[in-house]
């Protein structure tokens, strides 16, 4: 029996070729998700992993940092290849089963940024993966929020039961009492790290053998007789006990009584809502649980959502019109030219080449003669899309982040929100002999959306305050103002690690009179920030005085009339 028995026939049984043309079952073949995890919880190789399913890729190669070892598929940046981490959040496609998937490339290093938060909002799914070993970490928790805030459906991979491992309870009843999420076991461990044996399949009733020394995770053909034909076996195989012997086998026995009493049947609708995560566990870089976890993936994830627009109305995947965002800028992509890549995320309708949109913030009218479907570095050329891909467009400044691209009617999409960040520095130009290459930089690198950029209410102080969630993204935007601009640049650190946007605006601001413990400043819509040292300055202001309002710790940016 294929473990693609979890896929809904009507999808199954249909050859590609004959859905081309139909947009309901294009939209309905698409799945759209984003990975989140703490660094070092294996996102990188399960990612590469999936697109090795997927025929993306002919090796999954693990990502080293050294000089001279092979970079990451979705890893391109020049820091990203020195340091082995995935800075940028990039969009990669690929087909597996008669499916389309999208998988938002999300960085997992120790800092990341807003562009994270953004690549999130153009998923429908999200795959929560763990380090068993380790438990949620602070990463995971932020990204959750985002995701909850986002509305998605979760589903959790919990990594590396090769190693010594947290009991399975243990992880579930993290995930249930920090996020107030229930749980739901897909497949269940037997046993972790040196005594790691396989999953018990719970929808089936089947036990999937680990075998570490097998590339993929199980036994070779030939191998050893005694295993052969026997990778997958039911859980009342009588041959199960002396494969992975008995203490083992009883533990697994009450596990799985435990596993029925709590429930046997899995709520897709509550999957759906986001209100229960099914939970898979496994081994990435064994390739173990991978491609069982990606099957029943494709069987419990939603197709790309439709969204409501500004005004009340909403639009639908399978509406005629084609409507889409721009989630993601990127500079500079290829080194040989200073190229600028739009990513958006296609929410209705078909998308052509050479179609002609409107641009609902400008109101002008663009040609997408030269789309692009992105694949690390690679760029293949685009014909056609539909709701839940992501497709590359150059951009010569025609696009902001949060753009909505539509045909016919007009249609604006809510803007993307932006998040508090927790570091703030001034950018200083080291020779202002360069001061025009500085200023470009400025405004490319920072309009890409890396960093947020701020600036003093005093007009004399023209420095722009950098403003991130994490300390390397200053580094980046250093790096790449010296490599592609020619630009040395200095930081001055600020006190501050807290931002929240004053909603009444600048009337609040000047009612408030003198404000202690906190600096005012602009962010680039012109909007009031006040930024604080700590959390505790925040109550006070607010306590001491009412005349400042409420303060958000996001900001909504001005939306397109």
């Amino acid at each position: 029996m294929s473990i693609v028995d979890d896929i809904p026939d009507a999808i199954k049984t249909v050859p590609k070729a004959a859905v081309e043309r139909d947009l309901g079952k294009e939209v309905e073949s698409r799945r759209t998700f984003a990975i989140i995890s703490h660094p070092d919880a294996g996102k990188t190789t399960l990612t590469e992993k999936l697109l090795y399913y997927g025929g993306a890729i002919q090796e999954a190669g693990a990502v080293r940092a050294r000089r001279g070892a092979k970079s990451a598929t979705s890893d391109w940046m020049e820091m990203e290849k020195q340091r082995g981490i995935s800075i940028s959040s990039t969009a990669l496609s690929f087909a597996y089963k008669n499916f389309t998937l999208n998988l938002l490339d999300t960085p997992g290093h120790a800092d990341f940024s807003e562009d994270t938060y953004r690549t999130v909002s153009a998923a429908d799914n999200a795959v929560m993966l763990i380090d068993s070993a380790k438990g949620l970490e602070p990463q995971t928790r932020k990204l959750f929020e985002v995701c909850r805030l986002n509305g998605l459906p979760i589903f959790t991979f919990c990594n590396k039961m090769d190693r010594p491992a947290l009991e399975p309870l243990e992880l579930l009843d993290q995930i249930e009492s920090e996020f107030n999420l229930p749980t739901y076991a897909v497949n269940w461990p037997i046993g972790s790290g040196d005594t790691f044996k396989g999953v018990y399949h719970r929808p089936r009733r089947e036990v999937h053998l680990f075998n570490a020394e097998a590339k993929d995770g199980k036994a070779k053909k030939g191998e050893d007789k005694s295993t052969k034909g026997l990778e997958v076996l039911s859980v009342d195989d009588e041959k199960l006990e002396s494969l992975i012997g008995a203490e083992l086998h009883a533990q697994l026995m009450e596990d799985i009584e435990l596993l029925d009493e709590l429930g046997g049947e899995l709520d897709l609708q509550a999957v759906h809502d986001g209100e229960l995560t099914p939970v898979f566990f496994g081994s990435g870089m064994n390739n173990f649980g991978v491609q069982l976890f990606l099957d029943s993936f494709l069987g419990y994830s939603v197709r790309p959502r439709g969204r409501d627009l500004l005004g009340g109305d909403r639009v639908e995947p399978t509406d005629e019109g084609f409507t889409g965002f721009v989630f993601k800028l990127q500079a500079n992509m290829d080194p040989r030219h200073r190229d600028k890549v739009a990513f958006v995320r296609v929410v209705s309708g078909r998308f052509e080449r050479g179609m002609r949109v409107t641009n609902a913030r400008t109101k002008k009218a663009v040609l997408l003669s030269r789309p692009s479907q992105m694949f690390g570095q690679d760029k293949t050329v685009l014909d056609e899309g539909f709701a839940g891909d992501v497709i590359g467009l150059n951009n010569p400044g025609s696009f902001a982040i949060g753009d909505t691209l539509y045909m016919g009617s007009r249609k604006v999409l809510p803007p993307i929100p932006t998040f508090s960040p927790e570091l703030f520095a001034y950018l200083r130009n080291s020779d202002t002999g360069k001061y025009k290459q500085f200023q470009k930089g400025v405004q490319e690198l920072l309009g890409e959306g890396a960093v947020q950029v701020m600036y003093s209410r005093d007009a004399v102080k023209q420095d722009p305050i950098l403003a991130a969630v994490g300390q390397l993204q200053f580094e980046v935007v250093q790096a790449r103002m010296l490599a592609e601009y020619g630009v040395e640049t200095t930081l001055e650190p600020l006190p501050f690690a807290v931002a929240r946007w004053v909603v009444g605006g600048w009337d609040a601001i000047d009612a408030a009179g003198r404000i202690f413990n906190a600096q005012c400043v602009k962010d680039i819509w012109g909007q009031p920030v006040l930024l604080f040292k700590n959390q505790w300055n925040v109550d006070q202001i607010v306590a001491d005085t009412p005349e400042i309002g409420e303060l958000s710790p996001f900001s909504i940016p001005p939306a397109a009339e």
